[in-house]
C-alpha cells in the first residue's frame, strides 16, 4: 500500500470550454505501489466552494484510514482533512464567501442537517455525516481529501481562516486545534484556574497544553518517559511535568487534576491515569484505538469519576477555536514537507518522529514531475 501520483478530471464548461481539467494530488493504492490513477471529483454545485489546496496537515487518523485499521477503507484513497486553501469560485447560493478568501476544510464536508445533532449545531455527531474522504458524497461519488490540488466543498463545511493566520500554521488546528477545544468547550472547562493534564505529547497533545494554558489552566503534561519534558516545559509553557512510569511520581500527582485528555492513540492502562483525577474529574478520550479498554469500576465509583469521549467539533466550534487562538496568538508547531515527503512522513508519524504535526505544502509540489 502506497502513496502515489493521481491525475484528477473534472470538467468545467465554464472555463474550460467544455473540456477536461487537470488536477493532481496523491492517492492511496491497495497492493500497489506508485502509480497514475485516474480520480473524478464532484462538479461545483450551487452551494459548494472550489478550492486551490495550498496545505494539508497529516494526522494519525491518515494511517488508520491508509492501513485500514478500522476495516473501512476503499481505494484509490485520497487521504488529508486538515485543509487550508484558496476560493477560487463560489456556487450561486454560496454567500460567506468569494474568490480569493483563505479558508479550512476538516474532517466532515457533509451531515443529514434534519437530525437532533445537525439541529443543535454538532453536526459532527449525525449518524449520516459525510467524511472529507474515504466516503461517498450525497450524489454517489467518492470524497477525496486534500493532498490533492483542489478541492469541492460545502459552503457549511468551509470555515474563514482569520486574517494574518498563516495557511501552514491554521491547517492543524482544523483537527488537532478543535478536537481538544471542543470537550474543553462543552464539559465546561473553560474557565480558568481548573488543573488539567495531557496524556500524549504528538500533534492534539501539543496543541492541548497550548490551548489550556491560553485558558488560564496549570497544565500537567504526562508522558511514559523523561525524554520529552524540556519540550513540554520550555518550549511549550506546560508547568508540571508527569513521568507515568515512576510510581513516587504518580502517587505524590493523586487527586490532583479536574481533566485530563487523552490523546494516547494505542492500547494502554486506565487506572492510572484515572487515579490523577480529583472528584467528579473526567478522563476525556481522544485516541481511536481499535482494542478495548479494561479499568476496574470502583476506580469510578469511588471519586463519582467520568470517561467520557469527544471527536472533533462542530463548525461552529472550529470557528470559535480560530478565533480564540488567533486573538492569542496561538500556533502549531509543525514541520513543513513536500508532496513527495509523504509516505516518509507518514512512516516517521507512526514512530512519533515529529514535533509536533507535518503539513504538506501541496502547492509548493510539482505534482506533474512527482
Amino acid at each position: 500500500m502506497a502513496v502515489a501520483t493521481v491525475e484528477w478530471l473534472c470538467r468545467d464548461s465554464s472555463e474550460s470550454g467544455g473540456g477536461g481539467r487537470r488536477r493532481e494530488g496523491w492517492v492511496v493504492v491497495a497492493f500497489a505501489g506508485d502509480g497514475m490513477v485516474i480520480v473524478s471529483i464532484v462538479k461545483t454545485g450551487a452551494e459548494d466552494v472550489y478550492i486551490r489546496v495550498i496545505c494539508c496537515g497529516i494526522c494519525h487518523t491518515d494511517i488508520h484510514q491508509i492501513k485500514n485499521d478500522l476495516g473501512m477503507s476503499n481505494y484509490p484513497m485520497v487521504p488529508g482533512h486538515e485543509v487550508v486553501g484558496e476560493v477560487v469560485e463560489v456556487g450561486a447560493d454560496v454567500t460567506e464567501f468569494r474568490a480569493g478568501d483563505i479558508v479550512g476544510v476538516g474532517l466532515l464536508v457533509g451531515c443529514c442537517r434534519d437530525c437532533r445533532p445537525c439541529n443543535t449545531e454538532i453536526e459532527q455527531y449525525c449518524n449520516k455525516k459525510i467524511w472529507s474522504y474515504n466516503d461517498v458524497n450525497t450524489d454517489g461519488s467518492p470524497t477525496q481529501g486534500g493532498f490533492a490540488e483542489a478541492m469541492v466543498v460545502d459552503q457549511k463545511f468551509v470555515v474563514k481562516i482569520p486574517q494574518g493566520m498563516a495557511p501552514e500554521q491554521a491547517a492543524p488546528l482544523l483537527c488537532a486545534g478543535v478536537t481538544v477545544y471542543s470537550p474543553l468547550s462543552h464539559f465546561g472547562l473553560k474557565q480558568s484556574g481548573l488543573r488539567g493534564g495531557i496524556l500524549g505529547l504528538g500533534g492534539v497533545g501539543h496543541m492541548g497544553v497550548k490551548i489550556a494554558k491560553a485558558m488560564g489552566h496549570h497544565v500537567t503534561v504526562i508522558s511514559s518517559s523523561d525524554k520529552k519534558r524540556v519540550e513540554a516545559i520550555e518550549d511549550l509553557g506546560a508547568d508540571q511535568y508527569l513521568v507515568s512510569s515512576d510510581a513516587a511520581q504518580m502517587q505524590e500527582a493523586a487527586d490532583s487534576l479536574d481533566y485530563i485528555i487523552d490523546t494516547v492513540p494505542v492500547v494502554h492502562p486506565l487506572e492510572p491515569y484515572l487515579s490523577l483525577l480529583k472528584l467528579d474529574g473526567k478522563l476525556i478520550l481522544m485516541g481511536v484505538i481499535n482494542t478495548p479498554l479494561q479499568f476496574l469500576t470502583p476506580m469510578i465509583m469511588l471519586g463519582r469519576k467520568t470517561i467520557t469521549g469527544s471527536f472533533i467539533g462542530s463548525m461552529k466550534e472550529t470557528k470559535e477555536m480560530l478565533d480564540f487562538c488567533n486573538e492569542k496568538g496561538l500556533s502549531s508547531t509543525i514541520e513543513v514537507v513536500k508532496m513527495d515527503y509523504v509516505n516518509t512522513g507518514l512512516e516517521r508519524l507512526e514512530k512519533n518522529d515529529v514535533r509536533y504535526r507535518f503539513v504538506v505544502d501541496v502547492a509548493g509540489s510539482k505534482l506533474d514531475q512527482q
